[in-house]
């Protein structure tokens, strides 16, 4: 059994900003995360809206939190999965694959996983030829034929991305417009390799080895078509990994992100939730740091008990 002030569940955006802070505070901090720590952001090939950064790669970004959280004096576990957690006592428990964590207060920031389209054979040929990073797979795909799916931000800044890579982009999106800034969809538009089609979504996913052809469907008039493609880019959202957290007791709303309050406090005490797994309403780098440096300092409150906190 190993004690800490804080046990910080996750170490993306959220959770290495919650990490410094609470270090900084003077609390023996621990973070742990399942993957490599960075989290999502990690996948992003660039990142032009958080403040002090013009443009910088998603992987870069997370690197110098991830540096910053550590050299400050946390203890980052990465590649340990949270198997269990007791969070309704005064002591709290973190059991992991590798052992079991006592802390007095808890951070919960296990962010969200990449939904899928539900395609017929998207599950068949992930890894060869369905991805979910851009970043991570697209160089593979050189000079071919690929589509992005999708209309958010993330779609179209994979789109921008891949067109410096592939030969031809071709965007499916289910409607008839974008839901991505207006600098994005500008941008997209200047792209001569890029093509959107409007309406359309993706029946099956088809191929050998690897995928080879798409089957589309206009969902106006809903007539099919087979497309030769080397690669597809799932980018329709992400939804929250908030299993375990329910598990332990933690209320989540109808969508299954936790509940929290401006303070980022759950409704277990000294159990607080910052970024994309909480329910608020707003999914991005900037606002998961401010969640995290909140629930950093509501968790040093709760422990110290300061005179300004009531």
């Amino acid at each position: 059994m190993r004690n800490y002030d804080v046990v910080i569940v996750g170490a993306g955006s959220a959770g290495l900003s919650a990490g410094i802070y609470t270090v900084r505070s003077g609390l023996k901090t621990l973070v742990i995360d399942d993957k490599l720590g960075g989290g999502t952001i990690s996948d992003a090939p660039i990142v032009v809206n958080y403040p002090g950064f013009a443009e910088i790669s998603g992987g870069e970004l997370a690197e110098k939190m991830l540096t910053h959280c550590r050299k400050l004096g946390a203890v980052v576990h990465d590649i340990e999965p949270v198997m269990a957690m007791n969070l309704s006592g005064e002591t709290k428990t973190v059991t992991t694959t590798r052992t079991t964590y006592e802390a007095k207060t808890v951070i919960i920031s296990q962010g969200s996983h990449y939904k899928e389209i539900g395609a017929k054979g998207e599950t068949e040929f992930k890894g060869r030829g369905v991805s979910y990073c851009g970043v991570c797979d697209g160089p593979f795909f050189k000079a071919k034929k690929v589509i992005v799916v999708g209309g958010g931000n993330s779609a179209c800044i994979t789109t921008l991305y891949l067109s410096g890579l592939a030969a031809e982009v071709t965007v499916i999106h289910r409607r008839e417009a974008f839901r991505a800034e207006e600098s994005l969809v500008k941008d997209i538009g200047m792209k001569g390799n890029v093509k959107v089609m409007w309406n359309t979504e993706i029946q099956e996913i088809k191929g050998d080895k690897q995928v080879r052809s798409v089957i589309l469907i206009d969902n106006n008039t809903k007539q099919t078509t087979e497309v030769p493609i080397d690669a597809v880019f799932v980018q329709v959202g992400e939804a929250p990994n908030s299993q375990i957290a329910q598990a332990s007791g933690l209320e989540i709303d109808e969508h299954g992100y936790i509940k929290i309050d401006i303070r980022q406090r759950t409704n277990l005490p000294g159990v607080f939730a910052a970024g994309d797994i909480t329910n608020h309403p707003v999914k991005q780098v900037g606002t998961a740091v401010g969640q995290g440096i909140t629930a950093a300092l509501e968790a040093y409150a709760f422990i110290r008990r300061p005179y300004y906190k009531k």
